[in-house]
């Protein structure tokens, strides 16, 4: 499943891709979060439209789909199937470029590098390898047809379809276990996070064992094994991580990282897509600002728009991951719901990008480039005050 929170919906939607998406995405209106025994600690409203956007939550694939044909309606060239081989750039002619596996040569006046957790731009834009690690967690998903695989037969789980579209989680030592059915309970996603510290070495998805999941959950509540029983198949997914970059912006400021490769995000921060949205809108309107003769000005201002916003964004899915992890059976209460703070949600990305763009860039001219610094390794004020 990949989600949009409201903070990417309201971008999207300006797209003109509402309609398109909230056919296939449309999710319960509330969570139920109970401890590993099924005591249900708390009920949160996801009420929608939440600070004046919708969000949009379904499969992958759909939702790629939907974004790839809007930008083949603009007229975007995309070639796939190609692999980048390298990264280069050339300050006196003002361009930069890749190298694709045939050979073959591109050049620009700005790469954007979106190639997620392993970047191979990565060692380019920073100068040295900083390879990902492990998170200590792991993901076990699925996602599949409820009929087709028991869930609408079995007492234990019909529970996902026969009211429509459901949200629940289970939360407890080192581990929570999600379930979700969209399309009026007809399909169901499961998400389960547990620890894992295995060392990855090449792919860091693979297919998952069924049985090593029910291993896991044998003594929660039994409807987590129900579910997990039905479940044709799973993909298991190193959870990876990296401590914030120097900088996402290479040396002639030509080549430029962002989502993942930038920033990677835990699961349970529910912003990872999110936060690559906020990234490309902001990308945009600061090298439209720029212009085509002052790239380099716009990706550094660009840069500092992000830097701040996109790390406290990452400090709230780790705490949301250790409280859910220290959940006992007994406990109950608000305290345990998803954040959703209005400075993360109400945030629109773009019309601060026009704001902020003429002040920052003027910095950057008068005071000279320099690569960002966080106001501290802590949860900044805001984070601290998010619930």
């Amino acid at each position: 499943m990949l989600s949009f929170g409201v903070n990417a919906g309201r971008i999207v939607a300006r797209w003109g891709l509402h309609e398109k998406l909230w056919r296939i995405s449309r999710l319960s209106d509330e969570l139920r979060i109970h401890d590993y025994l099924g005591g249900l600690i708390q009920m949160q409203k996801l009420t929608l439209p939440l600070f004046g956007a919708f969000s949009y939550s379904g499969h992958r694939g759909i939702l790629h789909e939907i974004l790839f044909e809007h930008a083949k309606s603009l007229g975007i060239e995309i070639r796939m199937g190609h692999q980048v081989v390298e990264y280069w750039e050339d300050e006196a002619n003002g361009k930069a470029g890749v190298k694709i596996q045939t050979g073959e040569t591109f050049d620009a006046d700005v790469i954007v590098a979106a190639d997620g957790i392993k970047s191979l731009a990565r060692k380019f834009v920073i100068g040295y390898s900083d390879n990902p690690k492990p998170s200590g967690y792991a993901i076990y998903r699925a996602w599949f047809d409820a009929e087709e695989h028991g869930i609408t037969t079995d007492p234990l789980t019909d529970f996902m379809s026969i009211h429509g579209d459901q949200f629940y989680t289970w939360i407890g030592k080192d581990m929570h276990f999600i379930a979700a059915s969209v399309g009026g309970g007809k399909t169901v996603c499961l998400l389960i996070t547990h620890k894992d510290n295995t060392a990855v070495d090449g792919d860091w998805s693979s297919p998952g064992k069924i049985e090593d999941i029910l291993d896991l959950v044998k003594n929660w509540d039994p409807r987590c094994a129900a579910l997990a029983s039905k479940a044709p198949s799973c993909i298991d997914w190193k959870l990876l991580v990296h401590d914030p970059l120097p900088t996402w912006v290479s040396k002639s400021g030509r080549v430029v990282l962002i989502g993942d490769a930038a920033h990677p995000f835990l699961p349970s921060s529910v912003q990872g897509a999110s936060q690559a949205i906020e990234d490309a809108t902001t990308l945009a309107v600061a090298l439209s600002l720029a212009g085509k003769d002052n790239v380099p000005l716009g990706t550094r201002t660009w840069e500092s728009m992000r830097y701040q916003r996109v790390r406290d964004a990452q400090l709230i899915g780790e705490s949301t991951r250790d409280k859910w992890h220290g959940a006992k059976a007994g406990d109950s209460g608000k305290s345990f719901e998803l954040p959703m703070p209005e400075w993360l949600l109400a945030f629109d990305a773009e019309a601060q990008a026009y704001a902020t763009y003429d002040r920052l860039a003027r910095s950057i001219v008068e005071d000279g480039y320099r690569r960002p610094s966080l106001s501290g390794e802590e949860l900044t004020e805001q984070v601290k005050g998010t619930p």
